[in-house]
């Protein structure tokens, strides 16, 4: 089923000389540090290694935000781990976290994105501040509407939810996940804002604050943690998880300001077209990603009948990957959904050759990372969580897991940035099919896989899933931009795959020659851990040097770009 390659929207086309009689509809909103974040965007329409060192470039930006943020959020985890360890009352929590993550990751981080960011990055880029910041604030109005609309379905059908998603649950275990989901469901509103504004700020070029402002939540969270741990209960936990949304949303917002191009409330009008057109996009993308977010529901409501701490241990592995997946994966495709948006939909080689690219850099950078995880994720998370009330069984369950969930990072990161080609090209329903399938695989594998495997198979069965989905979606994008996008070449996978067998044989070799001292003090084991990650990263750089690999000439780029 292949989409328009139009833009789908009554907007009018914008010829160059159009665009050059506004010189400030690419400049930003505030003055000349806006235009220097601004003149450093780079578009698909010059060269293609120009347009691919931009995108590098955006993204090295965003990963210096990024890895506080991950550094803190793992130390979160290992205060949560080291306070409650892998229980049923955790359990519950993460059951009912769960359900105020997937209204954000549904509404603000999902559709939202996908269907805001487009349509706002060209409003600026055709239109200027003006137009654009009355777009940015009826969305905000519609996405207030929405949100309180959704708290309060949330908080009237939260015993529904908690029975569909952990029906194994024993009585006292439903009670107390019921409660906490209706406590944190104001989450949404919170994050709900910051997301729009994190939309605003990397259209304007602006990609460090949206990109540390999770480091600030993570912080308060910590931080409540630590102030309130001689009364402990999960009811700490959600409540520093409602003060890390409200530093989260206040940073951005405060710096869309700083731009000139603050978040205020306006009624939407009936005839704004650009309005329209967003809301076209969010209703089909807010239906597959729906679908989506099945995913998290599917593990935890057959790991509730798993043993107990199986939805904790599967929860524990998940978060360890979301350092290496926003550290790189995320940062990548935030910085190629603005320049994908402001591609010309007709110029399909075009399009294709940087897409393509844009998947082949993120291989490049998350295989490494993916065969490390899976070589040392016993080491890795014997030392972030095996302390206080964290088992040994704990330890090991949680390894496997992650080890699992690492043969998925891959797909992942494909996956990510093909959607974001899709969102870009305004293929809505290729969204909905891509999720369909996700969802039919996980399910079916899980319930395959979870009856000799246990939480190992349902990690499994997740992994399996976004490798299927990344397949799906690489041919229906080739079917609508009418080339196949051949992004595993042969020549390309000849170069790529000697130095990641040499990293893969340089961890089991230093793990059989150097064991990881796991009886050591902390210094011991982390100085192993960071021996391992250098040693390997250096492998891996030095043999892809060797073998002549594109991607470093981007990064080069990108190098060059910091400099001047």
């Amino acid at each position: 089923m292949e989409e328009s390659q139009t833009n789908g929207s009554n907007e009018p086309e914008i010829t160059e000389e159009e665009r050059a009689k506004r010189p400030d509809a690419l400049s930003g909103c505030a003055g000349p540090s806006s235009r220097k974040a601004r003149s450093e965007e780079t578009t698909i329409g010059t060269k293609r290694p120009d347009a691919l060192s931009g995108m590098v470039f955006h993204a090295m930006r965003m990963m210096a935000g990024t890895l506080l943020s991950r550094i803190l959020g793992l130390i979160r985890e290992m205060l949560t781990a080291a306070l409650f360890g892998a229980t049923r009352q955790l359990d519950a929590f993460f059951v009912a976290y769960t359900i105020a993550n997937l209204s954000r990751q549904l509404l603000a981080e999902g559709a939202l994105s996908a269907s805001f960011v487009p349509v706002f990055s060209r409003s600026l880029a055709a239109d200027g501040c003006e137009r654009a910041r009355r777009l940015s604030n009826e969305a905000l109005s519609i996405l207030i509407l929405g949100c309180s609309a959704v708290i309060a379905a949330g908080v009237l059908l939260a015993p529904a939810i908690v029975d569909i998603m952990a029906p194994g649950f024993a009585p006292a275990e439903r009670a107390l996940a019921i409660a906490l989901s209706r406590a944190m469901f104001p989450f949404l509103i919170l994050v709900s804002v910051g997301a729009l504004a994190m939309g605003v700020l990397n259209s304007m070029g602006s990609f460090f604050i949206p990109a540390v402002a999770p480091a600030v939540s993570n912080l308060a969270y910590i931080l409540f943690l630590v102030a309130t741990r001689k009364h402990l209960s999960v009811w700490n936990l959600a409540f520093a998880v409602l003060i890390g949304g409200l530093f989260h949303m206040l940073l951005q917002l405060c710096w869309c300001s700083k731009l000139k191009m603050p978040l205020r409330p306006a009624v939407p009008r009936k005839n704004d077209a650009q309005l329209r057109s967003m809301m076209a996009l969010f209703l089909p993308y807010a239906a597959g990603l729906s679908l989506n977010q099945l995913n998290p529901v599917i593990s935890r409501m057959l790991g509730s009948f798993l043993s107990a701490g199986s939805i904790s241990v599967l929860t524990y592995a998940d978060r360890v990957l979301q350092l290496p997946l926003g550290l790189f994966v995320i940062t990548i495709s935030q910085a190629v959904l603005p320049m994908l948006s402001r591609q010309d939909p007709n110029k399909t080689a075009e399009f294709r050759d940087f897409a393509r690219d844009a998947i082949r850099f993120n291989l490049f950078v998350i295989l490494p990372v993916a065969v490390g995880l899976a070589a040392v994720s016993g080491e890795v998370v014997h030392i972030l969580f095996y302390r206080g009330a964290f088992s040994e069984w704990a330890w090991k369950a949680t390894s496997t897991a992650l080890s699992l969930y690492a043969l998925g990072l891959p797909g992942m990161a494909s996956n990510t940035i093909i959607m974001r080609a899709i969102y870009a090209r305004r293929m809505p329903r290729a969204a909905v099919m891509v999720t369909g399938v996700t969802v039919c695989v996980n399910l079916g594998a899980s319930v395959l896989l979870m009856r000799s495997f246990g939480y190992a198979g349902l990690a499994a069965a997740s992994a399996a899933a976004f490798t299927s989905a990344a397949i799906f979606a690489a041919r229906l994008l080739s079917r609508s931009i009418g080339e196949k996008l051949s992004i595993l070449e042969v020549k390309w996978l000849f170069r790529l795959v000697p130095p990641l067998l040499l990293l893969a044989a340089f961890l089991f070799a230093l793990k059989f020659f150097a064991p990881y001292p796991k009886s050591s003090g902390v210094a011991l084991r982390l100085l192993w851990l960071f021996a391992a990650a250098g040693g390997g990263a250096s492998v891996y750089a030095a043999s892809t040097v060797l073998a002549r690999c594109p991607e470093w000439k981007w990064i080069k780029g990108a190098v060059a770009k910091k400099r001047s």
